[in-house]
């Protein structure tokens, strides 16, 4: 591995000139001329209403409007990535505020907007539900009667009748058994409210059905691949195949799930096809960002976990109540995923687990980086240390006990993959001088530290695959097609990387293309964490491909054994003649001239194609077992030393260290720039973040003024991201991806550290200093009352 010259490499990211720059063109940057049409939308101001009539008459008579449209104009179109739940526009019912109801299309975007005001919309008030413990009743709200009636994918088992839209269970050993084995039981519950992205770039689409019948979609997304099939399954009633559907998707200002699937997008589509050679324009505000794209799920998690004196966790029961909201086409997925895993890194022989997706009426509740891990190990990773703590045993010391091995059994019934948790957990401790106190800054402050483990596997389907096309230029140089998104991870310099090392060509002369769905082959979607790895493949076997097919023209044209070929430095070089070079540049487009005049080969293009064959998501639906849903984990340890004032709460974060095993770190520096960056936002979420609704469910704090996100100024004094590297064995040079994994323990972290340097545990998220000043005073209460 020390022979690679690019893979392991700090090389510069591909596109950054380009965006440091301003040449990076995103959705709202491409130009359309003066026919372009804007649109508008008509929310709604209940959180569930029936809708008994819609009077647009004004609004169709005022300047600029080329059309108003409803859910009648729309009936009968609903979509949704894993469930069919969701509709275009509602046509009969709402099911949350800010939901679209009617649309304007005008040809400014202040005409659009002030005829979207002047539509009347007459509702009926029903009740509501906005907790998901409320939703569970028997005689609660429904807010799907429908439920049993809905398409989803046969992993999914809604309950008809009721508000749980999924349930997975896993069911492992004997728990009553594990329980009853138990030296000492400790429970808890814990809860986590709902988050939004903060992506700096809004959610936009542009959208054109040309005179030809072909609709063409300009998207801000992580998944065009999967949104061209969504929109023509859902536009298949208007005549539409995926034939007739293109997605073009240039650079994406961030996504972290939000821009994922499909949301507003498919509401500028049907525009289109009401519009005929008319481009349709629609751009959410950053306060329909807040309110009318997926948000993070709520969680209420109860553990209960049976430990031996020794050490060892005999059982774990572990219930995940998610508030999923009112559309959980994409949301019941993160559910599901959570539901594989919530053991986390742990070898634990009998398990308890259901994880419920639960309907509300607050907004749609759908993929955000970590994918419901970060939820989950809040409650966990709290309970670890509650547990080492019952029977006098240093917390690191005890995971290092129970940590998952290569081999071990997973809660499903799978084997763990290779993996370097036991490295990382010794290089965090030794990093962050675990064991050793550490003064504080003033008298009113005290310090502590906190750990925490964390996994995640990407969650995919079983037939989740990857594509790419590469073809070499005139030059020497190389272009390579795939669909997989830059969102900020670094995806084109990666493959470009890839690429590099088999073919010998330095990564600045790869260009690595953004998504077209005509030209660029098939990317199942980029979440998951799983670019790097599947991607990675399918680009290393274009790259190999191309590499066989210089080596087999080289053969016939010159008649040099393809076994004595290989590459170095651009050219093509023979290890029994040593004297022999050609450039590659000479031939790749050209083909390589013989003795008689006569030319062989040609242009030389390389095609990769990669999808995990093991996988299945078939298994008992009571227990769990039987399948293969989880392709492997990514696995790390993290801790921080906290100062907090026990008078105000405040609290600094003086260091945080994290350490992944990236299986093999294609470029060192983004993988550091990944763990560093999402450290921040992981914290963002413990300290800062809360998104509040009021009574009626409408979103209180729709705006970067009241919902707090950190600035320059609020991240940790030191972070020191640990690269570790226990190779995957199916993966591109051995290497995994991490993208989502450096937030996972952020909340623990900073759980445990406080209950080290102040002896409070707080359970509910986020952690405040006010929450934080309020325990330490009920806690000095406490002890004044006992003495």
């Amino acid at each position: 591995m020390s022979d690679y010259r690019f893979i392991g490499a700090p090389v510069e990211r591909l596109e950054g000139r380009e965006k440091v720059s301003g040449a990076a063109q995103f959705v709202d940057d491409v130009e359309f001329g003066p026919n372009v049409h804007y649109a508008w939308v008509v929310e709604s101001p209940h959180a569930h209403a029936l809708i008994r009539g819609i009077d647009t008459s004004h609004a169709q008579g005022m300047p600029g409007v080329v059309a108003v449209f409803t859910g009648k104009d729309f009936a009968g179109l609903h979509f949704g990535l894993y469930m069919k739940d969701r509709f275009v526009l509602a046509a009969d019912r709402v099911r949350f505020v800010g939901e679209q109801v009617a649309v304007v299309v005008a040809r400014s975007p202040a005409a659009a907007q002030a005829a979207a005001a002047a539509v009347w919309v007459d509702y009926e008030p029903l009740p509501a539900v906005f907790d998901q413990m409320e939703a569970l009743k028997d005689d609660g709200v429904r807010v799907h009667p429908e439920l049993g009636n809905y398409e989803h994918v046969p992993w999914f088992f809604p309950k008809a009748g009721t508000n749980i839209a999924h349930w997975r269970k896993i069911r492992r050993g004997d728990a009553a058994q594990g329980f009853a084995d138990a030296d000492v039981v400790v429970d808890g519950v814990f809860t986590v409210p709902r988050y939004a992205h903060c992506a700096i770039e809004p959610h936009g689409a542009v959208a054109l059905f040309d005179q030809s019948g072909r609709l063409t979609v300009w998207t801000a997304s992580q998944s065009p691949h999967t949104q061209r099939n969504l929109f023509a399954e859902t536009l298949a009633p208007l005549g539409l195949t995926h034939h007739d559907v293109r997605v073009i998707t240039p650079y994406v200002g961030g996504g972290f799930g939000g821009k994922a699937g499909v949301t507003m997008e498919i509401l500028a589509a049907t525009l289109a096809t009401k519009l005929r050679g008319k481009p349709v324009k629609l751009c959410w505000s950053r306060e329909q960002e807040f309110y009318n794209t997926y948000q993070r799920l709520g969680l209420r998690s109860e553990l209960r976990m049976g430990v031996k004196r020794d050490g060892a966790i005999t059982a774990l029961s572990h219930t995940l109540y998610w508030d999923a909201g009112a559309y959980v086409e994409y949301g019941a997925n993160v559910v599901n995923a959570v539901g594989l895993s919530a053991t986390g890194p742990y070898r634990i022989p009998h398990v308890v687990i259901d994880s419920l997706c639960i309907y509300t009426n607050l907004p749609p509740g759908g993929p955000y980086r970590g994918f419901g891990y970060s939820e989950f190990l809040f409650g966990l990773e709290s309970m670890v240390d509650k547990a080492s703590h019952a029977i006098g045993m240093d917390p690191v010391a005890f995971r290092r006990h129970n940590a998952i091995r290569e081999g071990d059994v997973l809660a499903y019934g799978a084997s763990m993959n290779p993996n370097g948790l036991l490295e990382a957990i010794d290089r965090v401790a030794e990093e962050i001088k675990w064991g050793e106190k550490e003064p504080p800054s003033s008298s009113t402050a005290l310090v502590g530290k906190g750990f925490s483990l964390l996994w995640k596997a990407p969650a995919m389907p079983p037939n989740a695959s990857s594509t790419a096309f590469l073809k070499f230029n005139e030059d020497g140089s190389i272009n390579i097609l795939i669909s997989a998104m830059e969102i900020g991870q670094g995806v084109l310099t990666a493959m470009a990387q890839i690429a590099a090392e088999v073919l010998t060509v330095p990564p600045h002369k790869i260009r690595v293309e953004t998504p077209d769905t005509d030209r660029n082959p098939y990317e199942w979607q980029t979440v998951a964490s799983h670019i790097t790895w599947s991607t990675g493949n399918a680009v290393r076997r274009a790259a190999l491909d191309a590499r066989e097919q210089i080596f087999a023209v080289a053969e016939r044209a010159l008649h040099i054994p393809q076994e004595s070929l290989y590459l170095e430095d651009e050219t093509l070089k023979c290890r029994t003649r040593p004297d022999f070079c050609l450039a590659l540049r000479s031939f790749v487009i050209s083909g390589i001239q013989t003795e008689d005049g006569t030319y062989r080969g040609g242009p030389i293009v390389g095609r990769g194609m990669f999808m995990p064959e093991y996988a299945s998501a078939v298994s008992d639906p009571e227990t769990g077992q039987g399948g293969h849903p989880n392709v492997h984990y990514t696995v790390g340890a993290a801790a921080l030393t906290l100062e907090v004032d026990r008078q105000t709460g405040k609290m600094r974060v003086r260091k945080v260290v994290e350490a992944l095993d990236a299986g093999k770190a294609i470029n060192p520096r983004m993988v550091k720039a990944q763990i560093e960056g999402g450290l921040v936002q992981g914290l963002a979420t413990v300290l800062y973040e809360d998104m509040r609704f009021d009574e009626h469910g409408r979103l209180a704090n729709p705006n970067f003024t009241d919902y707090k996100i950190p600035t320059a100024m609020d991240i940790p004094d030191e972070i020191v991201p640990i690269i570790v590297e226990v190779p995957q064995p199916d993966g591109p040079f051995g290497a995994r991806g991490i993208g989502e994994h450096p937030m996972l323990p952020a909340a623990p972290m900073v759980a445990n550290a406080l209950e080290d340097a102040l002896g409070v545990r707080l359970t509910s998220m986020p952690l405040t200093a006010e929450k934080v000043a309020l325990a330490v005073m009920e806690k000095e209460a406490r002890h004044g009352q006992t003495a």
